[in-house]
């Protein structure tokens, strides 16, 4: 089938895709840090999500266990946390992946919407979306009640959830999967590739590599040591 002009619509994950960090827990060491808990706090925390993704559990479980560490928390304060985290990450000069981030600026300017889809939420996405002028957010959405974040998420943006709120993107907006493309860096964004007529794969993984190859996809440069970093199983693997 002939392809049909460029991309009416691009999604993009964003940790270790359009940007070269863990976004979940580079935040949570600064928001520990800025509530003035000392270094052990996070440590012990993200040591405790490490072991419960090490016994096998869910990244499903996971996630939910990390968004309970912020019950009780004012979402004002995360929002503010996220915006503050951004900018020092940004200012470090490192933060942002240029290939990920050049084909975004290309899709741009042939005019097609741009949608950041994450397992990640607000306070660490929404710095990001507004520094590339990107509306759609699909990312977790923890709940709160009376501006309170109550520690619990319904459905975390992993996995196959990625590539269903893709579909429904793609169905509100009449885009066919040939005009809709894909950037993904790891094997959990598979359903999110298969979403589109265009995917493409970020760094070596060998799964999204596969359907790449399979289908007539593309490839881009991943972030340096990104695969190796990612051996651990920590929640924020394809965020």
């Amino acid at each position: 089938m002939m392809r049909q002009g460029p991309p009416a619509l691009a999604f993009f994950d964003v940790d270790e895709t359009l940007i070269t960090v863990k976004s979940m827990f580079r935040f949570l060491e600064f928001h520990f840090s800025a509530r003035g808990l000392p270094p052990s706090a996070y440590e012990e925390a993200a040591a405790a999500l490490r072991h419960k993704a090490a016994q096998g559990i869910s990244r499903r479980q996971t996630n939910q266990e990390y968004y309970r560490l912020f019950s009780g928390r004012r979402v004002e304060e995360l929002r503010e946390h996220g915006r503050d985290w951004f900018e020092r990450e940004l200012a470090g000069g490192a933060l942002l992946h240029p290939p990920a981030v050049a084909a975004l600026r290309h899709h741009q300017r042939d005019g097609a919407d741009i949608a950041l889809v994450s397992g990640s939420f607000r306070p660490c996405v929404e710095p990001l979306a507004a520094l590339l002028g990107v509306d759609t957010i699909l990312c977790s959405e923890p709940e709160s009640v009376a501006g309170f974040c109550t520690g619990h998420v319904e459905r975390p943006v992993i996995g196959p959830e990625k590539g269903r709120l893709a579909r429904e993107l793609m169905r509100r907006r009449g885009v066919p999967a040939a005009r809709a493309t894909a950037y993904g860096d790891h094997a959990s964004d598979l359903e999110l590739l298969r979403a589109v007529g265009r995917p493409v794969a970020v760094g070596g993984d060998p799964v999204l590599g596969a359907h790449v190859t399979a289908v007539g996809g593309q490839t881009l440069p991943g972030v340096p040591g990104g695969a190796g970093v990612r051996g651990s199983g920590l929640i924020a693997r394809g965020s």
